[in-house]
């Protein structure tokens, strides 16, 4: 979950006209925010920014519609702003360590995380990015660390279970996948992807029959799901179920999974 809360600013009254224009551009910009007009959001926060530029929320609130117009860097410059005047404010460094996430820039990632969680200790949120950082940058031992963390404070974090089980898997640790998957599927049992990935990790434990019915219920949740009908086929054939598993190599190569069509010819023709 990402901290895109917008920074509400009370208008307090008083009798300096320069600082009731920046509150009044400032509150025009959070209200157009919240029916998603970001551009107009963004002109207003930068007239209060105009007229006050020690304004730290509107950098920071000027960020976060930048964000959602994928303007990374003009977000990343924002941040850097709210910082520059604020430099306790964990929030700031832990959005612009999504915006340099979403730019691939996970070395610099990782340490606007690192920065939010010297801040803030409890930071679960920050823990578990910064684990999908070191995750991308094949740290699994250290992504793992990270995503125990962010379980440790959030029991209830879905995504921490599913993606330290990710770092299992590619850890070659299945039967710890497994686990995780499964806490993710208690937590969201809506999860498609956890399903498949717990598929996956029995599958890679030669589990064929417990692989395919957690195939299955990825595909009864998204019915397009391409790899699930390919893993789902192939699991069938190594037990032998011809018609059925080619029937699923169909439908994946249906919904796109072209490569599919050369293990037809082999098996299914």
């Amino acid at each position: 979950m990402r901290h895109y809360i917008i920074l509400i600013f009370f208008l307090l009254t008083s009798s300096i006209v320069f600082s009731q224009t920046a509150e009044e551009y400032f509150a025009a910009g959070y209200y157009k925010h919240n029916l998603e007009d970001y551009r107009g959001a963004i002109a207003d926060y930068s007239k209060a920014i105009e007229i006050n530029p020690n304004d730290a929320d509107a950098y920071y609130n000027r960020g976060i519609a930048k964000i959602v117009l994928e303007d990374y860097r003009g977000a990343i410059a924002d941040y850097s702003k709210a910082i520059e005047i604020n430099p306790n404010d964990a929030d700031a460094y832990y959005n612009r360590g999504d915006a340099k996430y979403d730019l691939e820039d996970y070395r610099a990632a990782i340490a606007d995380y690192s920065k939010a969680i010297e801040i803030n200790p409890n930071d679960a949120d920050a823990y578990r990015n910064r684990g999908d950082a070191k995750y991308d940058l094949e740290d699994y031992r250290a992504a793992i660390a990270d995503y125990s963390k962010a379980i440790e404070i959030n029991p209830n974090d879905a995504d921490a279970y599913h993606n330290r089980g990710l770092a299992k898997h590619d850890l070659e640790d299945y039967r710890g996948a497994i686990a995780d998957y499964s806490k993710a599927i208690e937590i969201n049992p809506n999860d498609a992807a956890a399903y498949y990935n717990r598929g996956i990790a029995k599958h890679d434990l030669k589990d064929y029959r417990e692989a395919i019915a957690d195939y299955s219920k990825a595909i009864e949740i998204n019915p397009n799901d391409t790899n699930a009908y390919y893993n789902r086929g192939i699991a069938k054939l190594i037990l032998g179920q011809i018609d059925s598993g080619c029937l699923d190599l169909s439908k994946a190569g249906e919904l796109g999974h072209f490569e599919v069509y050369d293990v037809i010819k082999y098996y299914c023709n």
